[in-house]
């Protein structure tokens, strides 16, 4: 079964994510105390997947996601799809199109990670999830 393996907010923008051992999702913006919290918007949770970093040699919260998963292929999510992680509820909203910040991490990283960056989520209920809780996709 698909799980979390880790958590991240970043307090303040422009500063590295801090890992959590559980986050308050709040339904309709994102994790309780996130810079990147988006009340309203479509982009309130990032998801990336542990493989894909593990590919790319790349560290968790590297790429500023919120929840990296272990077991699911994130980028192959549809848009629309529902995941239930304990009580909270998601709803993948859009594809994350690799920017310019990427290269600060390695040059040529925008280029090489295109169509593997993460899918961006909406809350539709929120609550508590802790690493180690699994994700189910809701038909």
């Amino acid at each position: 079964m698909p799980s979390v393996r880790h958590l991240f907010r970043a307090a303040k923008r422009r500063i590295p994510m801090e890992e959590l051992p559980e986050a308050q999702i709040v339904a309709n913006s994102g994790v309780a105390g996130c810079a990147h919290a988006r009340p309203g918007g479509e982009r309130q949770i990032l998801l990336v997947d542990c493989e894909t970093l593990d590919a790319m040699d790349l560290r968790p919260g590297i790429l500023r996601e919120n929840i990296t998963t272990e077991g699911l292929d994130v980028n192959g999510l549809a848009i629309g799809q529902e995941l239930r992680i304990g009580g909270v509820r998601l709803q993948v909203t859009a594809v994350c199109m690799p920017c310019d910040q990427l290269e600060k991490i390695r040059p040529g990283l925008r280029r090489e990670i295109r169509g593997r960056r993460g899918m961006l989520c909406r809350v539709i209920a929120g609550g508590m999830i802790r690493r180690g809780d699994n994700i189910e996709r809701i038909p």
